[in-house]
């Protein structure tokens, strides 16, 4: 994982709707990165859907918020509609972005080993620079804990 102070590695992914997204294209704001394993699966509609809640909030503080998984634009779109996501998710089946935030990593699960994401969040500042890592985030808390930290209580 990358860590507080680094440089946010830049990237170029097709939103929902195939178009080209940037890190570069939100100069000058804070982002929030939340990498996620699946569309509709449990805890990835859960820790969606808390971001979709908090995006006022979010909104209010200059705050973009950016979700990134293998899934497809297609899927995204579809993820985006049913749950009523008002922001942006970056489709990277390449693990372009996905590998250079170092997010995929070797999971356990029922003692089988396999490498996928694991669900994390990078706080990136208006310069581009890595302000908070989240690794091995709870999907339920994790848009709470973000404006928590924003606000300066964590």
């Amino acid at each position: 994982m990358l860590e507080v102070g680094m440089k946010a590695p830049e990237f170029t992914l097709p939103d929902q709707d195939g178009n080209p997204v940037s890190l570069s294209d939100f100069a000058g704001k804070k982002v929030v990165l939340y990498f996620y394993p699946r569309d509709n699966t449990p805890g990835c509609t859960r820790q969606a859907c808390a971001f979709a809640a908090a995006h006022e909030e979010f909104r209010r503080r200059d705050v973009a918020v950016i979700g990134i998984s293998r899934d497809s634009a297609a899927s995204h779109r579809k993820f985006a509609d049913k749950h009523a996501l008002p922001f942006t998710l970056l489709s990277d089946p390449e693990l372009t972005a996905i590998q250079a935030y170092g997010v995929w990593q070797e999971k356990k699960l029922y003692g089988k080993v396999s490498m996928g994401v694991v669900r994390s969040t990078y706080l990136i500042d208006g310069k581009g620079v890595i302000e908070k890592v989240m690794p091995k985030v709870k999907p339920d808390t994790n848009a709470a804990d973000l404006l928590a930290y924003l606000d300066g209580e964590k």
